[in-house]
């Protein structure tokens, strides 16, 4: 079986099950990996945020079938979230991360009044 999924910058989905640490390609399950190189700083809430966000892209595509497209069209949203997000402040740049790029815009510094 074929196994659908979508990768951005911070969201991975697949269309599978994860049974003794694999991905089982699944027709009706998806699962979600969030910011797998670590590159930006995530609160639970926020995470707790983003499996919402997921959870009612999916419901909203209850019905269709599963396809690249479809699964695609959910990841590159959840991108845009993820983007939402950051300029919100909820999360942040993870300064520490071995990938250092910015893809969401430059990180905002607070300008030192006391010069």
């Amino acid at each position: 079986m074929y196994m659908f999924k979508s990768t951005t910058r911070h969201i991975h989905i697949f269309a599978a099950e994860i049974e003794n640490d694999e991905l089982v390609p699944s027709a009706d399950k998806l699962t979600l990996d969030i910011d797998p190189d670590n590159e930006l700083q995530w609160t639970d809430e926020a995470l707790q945020q983003m499996y919402r966000k997921f959870d009612e892209l999916v419901a909203a595509s209850e019905g269709e079938t599963l396809t690249d497209y479809t699964i695609r069209r959910i990841g590159s949203d959840l991108e845009h979230f993820v983007r939402s997000l950051l300029h919100q402040g909820t999360v942040s740049y993870n300064l520490q991360s071995r990938v250092r790029n910015y893809s969401l815009g430059l990180p905002t510094v607070a300008e030192d009044l006391n010069v």
